[in-house]
């Protein structure tokens, strides 16, 4: 398979990183914004993340095989918050390449949420009633070894000059959709420019009322979260509402507390969802925490994911059994507001499917 392409001319970031590792480059007018140069800083070479955490070498050679079907990439500043020398720290567990990726496992697929079969437009997805999801690019700023679209036919998409017509035309036919999803890869590795612009044809659809962004930035790189963005993010006509992915109380830095409450100052309705993954975060006290500190952030806690079935991330699958224990155990300390609702998708469901413990 070739590498993986953008959706649009216009290039997203500097060298931002497709999920089988092409790079493309900043577009001048965005080459000095700093989340931009923290970004093309990231580490990319397995051999390097081992020197910078002086991680065990006799675990190197798996690590590096893993990273041949799958390419590793994570910003410094996430590194940073990681433990040296120990593998089962829970933030680089969750972006380490291991050689358990390589087994087949039944049950385990390359498209687990079958959603090839949900694209009624190029580049989107319409799988929940009164929402649709368009997969903006197939960049991230991370690669997590669990990524349920880490197999996703990413070069299959469109490009070119306003790639998304085809997609905003198909929802000015569609009256029961008032929402719009920008996922990806991670939709805030594109430059503002062309984000605003889509932003700004969304708004011309008249039934839409809220755009919502889900994004793994403002936690592995929340200098993404600056003035540019949430100049065009807030200043439109659809309430604007921000999904981040946040697995562990480890990566709430002071930097990430700080994001996330511009964005909440700003205007913007801040959600959290989660993974459960074993070994991470399938622990109680880990999970309160999680809850608490996200609070502390003005986050909600939203969901908890069950682990989507990918082919490549079964070393992470916690059971039902345990998720139900552990959710009795955050339910029994917090208060309802905090415990995030336990959720598992499914193909063809009408929405997230509840798991009731």
């Amino acid at each position: 398979m070739p590498p993986l392409m953008l959706m649009s001319e216009e290039s997203p970031t500097a060298n931002a990183v497709t999920k089988e590792g092409g790079t493309v480059a900043a577009t001048p007018v965005q080459a000095s914004a700093r989340w931009q140069a923290l970004l093309a800083e990231a580490i990319r070479d397995v051999d390097e993340l081992w020197r910078v955490l002086e991680l065990p070498l006799a675990d190197l050679p798996a690590a590096r095989a893993a990273a041949g079907t799958f390419r590793m990439l994570v910003p410094r500043g996430f590194v940073a918050a990681m433990r040296r020398g120990d593998l089962q720290d829970p933030l680089l567990r969750q972006v380490l390449p291991i050689g358990e990726e390589l087994q087949k496992v039944p049950g385990f697929s390359p498209d687990p949420l079958d959603e090839a079969q949900c694209a009624p437009a190029p580049g989107l997805l319409h799988k929940y009633h009164g929402r649709a999801l368009l997969v903006v690019t197939g960049a991230c700023a991370v690669h997590c070894r669990y990524c349920f679209r880490r197999h996703f036919p990413y070069e299959d998409l469109p490009r070119g000059q306003r790639w998304w017509t085809p997609a905003v035309a198909w929802l000015h036919t569609q009256p029961d959709i008032k929402e719009v999803l920008l996922s990806g890869g991670d939709p805030l590795t594109l430059p503002d420019a062309q984000l605003a612009a889509l932003a700004a044809d969304l708004a011309e659809v008249p039934q839409l009322t809220r755009l919502r962004i889900h994004s793994r930035l403002p936690i592995v790189l929340p200098e993404r979260i600056d003035e540019a963005f949430l100049g065009w993010f807030t200043d439109g006509r659809l309430a604007p509402v921000m999904v981040v992915h946040c697995n562990h109380p480890q990566e709430l830095t002071p930097a990430v507390v700080a994001a996330c409450q511009r964005m909440r100052a700003a205007g913007v309705t801040v959600l959290s969802q989660a993974v459960l993954l074993r070994g991470v975060n399938d622990d109680a006290e880990v999970l309160i925490a999680l809850s608490e500190r996200l609070f502390a952030a003005d986050v909600i806690p939203y969901y908890i994911h069950l682990l989507d079935r990918v082919q490549g991330a079964h070393h992470f699958l916690v059971s039902d059994e345990r998720a139900h224990e552990l959710l009795r155990a955050v339910a029994a300390r917090l208060p309802g507001y905090l415990v995030p609702r336990l959720v598992r998708e499914q193909p063809g469901a009408a929405g997230k499917t509840p798991i009731h413990w």
